[in-house]
């Protein structure tokens, strides 16, 4: 069996990765890495991959940056002749990126099947493009691997049928438990970490990152985001790495951060996950960031009005604080208490990967008994 299995940024390698190695207990399957290149990444080198234990992409189609349509077009051209070519029995997709949306709509004129994975998340605001990327892909998709009931329930409800949807846990949490076990048993030498020495001197602090256009391209939003934190860092000292897109409306908007908020660049994984996991919260308007606080136990305050995540609110660690100064504060103090009560999701336990797999080869063989 020939799988691609596409990432559009350097989050999806989160995702992709843990898929890819468990990949390698089934001799049958081949699979190969598409890169659509949707972000440029200049830390995505060599030792990048070798980080994640996976071999550099197969294809890297250089899609670059661009609005929502040209981008999704850039796509499209580049991976359809490769479709064509190799003719691959599955397209794995993952989240809810351009990339997602374009590879889907190319295999899926192909005829070859598409499998999608964190099938069923809803944030309900059509205002978001990844919420329309994630609805089309759905709509048709062949496949799917859901990571909460919740994207279950939203899927029976959008009229797919049940024996097409499986509750699997979460591939992010197994990439996430993959590699913080290698920070706890050495196998990463911590005291190289860029951050190693920052972490050694602050001890206690809170770990943020910030960078939805709705949240940051708003002068009067992003203001009141960081007067809340200004406010909370009287406490604890905030360690900020930040986004490009951030640091350039806070320039723009003469953003003024309390000096104990620490205006760091963009991480890589292992030493964003090596400074937050041991965090007293986390403040995020990422979706990702969550779920994983969730997995780990760590306060989480969600900077947005939903979440498409609600399990992580639900169960997890996670509050949803909005965009307002009053709210974020609150939320806060409430995530602090909520850390005792929260719990870690079904099927959060690492192992997300190998049920899918289990699945697409029994899925497979019963392809191959029906043709024979």
């Amino acid at each position: 069996m020939k799988v691609f299995i596409v990432a559009g940024a350097r989050p999806n390698f989160m995702k992709i990765a843990p898929i890819y190695r468990a990949s390698l207990a089934h001799p049958s399957v081949e699979c190969k890495i598409v890169h659509t290149g949707q972000h440029y990444d200049r830390e995505m080198s060599d030792a990048f991959f070798e980080e994640l234990d996976i071999p550099k992409p197969a294809y890297f189609l250089e899609a670059g940056s661009g609005t929502h349509a040209v981008q999704t077009a850039k796509i499209m051209v580049a991976f359809e002749p490769i479709c064509e070519r190799e003719k691959p029995d599955l397209v794995i997709v993952v989240g809810d990126v351009n990339s997602t949306l374009a590879c889907s709509i190319v295999a899926k004129k192909l005829c070859i099947k598409v499998a999608h994975v964190e099938a069923g998340l809803r944030s309900f605001d059509l205002t978001m493009p990844e919420e329309i990327n994630r609805m089309v892909t759905d709509a048709i998709s062949d496949y799917f691997f859901v990571t909460e009931e919740s994207g279950s329930a939203n899927l029976l409800k959008e009229g797919k049928h049940q024996d097409s949807i499986y509750f699997v846990g979460h591939v992010m949490v197994d990439n996430l438990l993959h590699q913080a076990r290698k920070i706890g048993d050495g196998t990463i030498d911590t005291s190289t970490l860029t951050v190693y020495s920052l972490k050694q001197q602050k001890k206690k602090y809170i770990f943020m990152t910030l960078h939805r256009p709705s949240n940051v391209d708003n002068a009067s939003t992003f203001r009141g985001i960081i007067s809340a934190l200004n406010e909370i860092s009287e406490s604890l000292p905030v360690l900020f790495p930040v986004h490009p897109r951030t640091r350039k409306r806070a320039e723009e908007f003469g953003i003024q951060f309390s000096n104990q908020i620490i205006l760091l660049p963009p991480l890589g994984f292992t030493d964003s996950l090596y400074l937050w996991k041991d965090a007293e919260a986390v403040f995020t308007d990422s979706g990702g960031l969550q779920e994983e606080t969730t997995a780990l136990g760590v306060p989480c305050v969600t900077i947005r009005e939903n979440t498409e995540r609600p399990i992580t609110v639900a169960r997890g660690t996670n509050v949803l604080a909005g965009t307002m100064r009053e709210g974020i504060l609150s939320a806060y103090r409430e995530s602090l208490k909520k850390k005792t009560r929260a719990a870690v999701p079904p099927k959060w336990d690492g192992q997300a990967s190998e049920r899918i797999w289990s699945i697409l080869m029994g899925l497979a063989k019963n392809d191959s008994s029906k043709r024979g």
